[in-house]
C-alpha cells in the first residue's frame, strides 16, 4: 500500500465530516450536473501523490481472475485490439465536473468478450503503477460507455492524467476510474480498494450523492 501523502490524509478527513454533501438527488435523465458539483472548463489533477515512470516498451496490462484467458497486454497487441471512441463527462467526488470528453480505447465490454468471463466473476478489481486500487462491480464495469483510454481529445493521455491507460466509467465518481492501470482481476468476492477503506462509498453514484461510505 502506497504512503500516505497530505492530500490524501486530508481527503479521507473530508469522509470524516461528509464534505460537499447537499442531501440532494437526482438522476441524469433529469439533470446533467450531479448535486454537489460545479463546472470546470480545466482538468484538475488528483492523485495519491506518486506519479508513476512508465516505459512503454515494459507496460503490460494483466488480466486475470475468474476469466477463460487470462491475458497480459503489450502496448502493441492493446492498441491492436478493436478501438471506439466515446464521449462522456467527468465528474470528481471533490466537487468539480467537466462536460464533453472524448476517449479513444478499448471498450470494457469488447475486453470481457475478448478473455471471456466466468459465470462467477461478479467483481473487477483494478490495480495500478503507482499501488492504487479500487473495486467495481461488473455490471459497473460492463456498462456501454466504459473504456480503457489511451487518448483524450485526440492526443496521447499524459502521465498526470493516467497514460498510458486509465479506466473511465464515466457513471460513477472519477476515483473509481483508476490512473496508470496495471492490472485487472475479476474476483466472485468484492475487494475494497484505497479509498474505499478510507471512509469513500463503496460504489460511488454521483447523481445519489454516493461520496462516502
Amino acid at each position: 500500500m502506497p504512503d500516505e501523502s497530505k492530500l490524501t490524509r486530508t481527503k479521507q478527513k473530508w469522509a470524516e465530516e461528509a464534505r460537499f454533501i447537499t442531501g440532494r438527488q437526482s438522476r441524469p435523465e433529469e439533470d446533467r450536473l450531479p448535486p454537489g458539483q460545479h463546472l470546470v472548463k480545466n482538468w484538475p489533477v488528483l492523485d495519491i501523490g506518486l506519479e508513476p515512470v512508465i516505459d512503454l516498451p515494459n507496460w503490460r496490462l494483466d488480466i486475470r481472475g475468474l476469466v477463460d484467458a487470462p491475458t497480459s497486454l503489450k502496448w502493441e497487441g492493446f492498441l491492436a485490439l478493436p478501438q471506439t471512441e466515446k464521449l462522456s463527462d467527468i465528474h470528481c467526488v471533490t466537487s468539480w465536473t467537466r462536460y464533453d470528453n472524448t476517449w479513444k480505447g478499448l471498450s470494457t465490454q469488447e475486453l470481457a468478450a475478448r478473455v471471456g468471463l466466468s459465470p462467477e466473476a461478479r467483481f473487477a478489481i483494478l490495480t495500478c503503477e503507482d499501488g492504487y486500487t479500487t473495486n467495481l462491480a461488473l455490471s459497473d464495469f460492463l456498462v456501454e460507455d466504459a473504456i480503457l483510454a489511451h487518448s483524450w481529445e485526440g492526443e496521447p493521455l499524459t502521465a498526470e492524467h493516467g497514460g498510458p491507460v486509465r479506466l473511465v466509467v464515466p457513471h460513477l465518481y472519477f476515483w473509481k476510474s483508476p490512473k496508470w492501470l496495471r492490472r485487472i482481476e475479476f474476483t466472485a468476492e468484492d475487494k475494497p480498494g484505497f479509498w474505499e477503506v478510507r471512509g469513500y462509498h463503496n460504489r460511488g453514484d454521483p447523481w445519489l450523492e454516493e461520496r462516502y461510505s
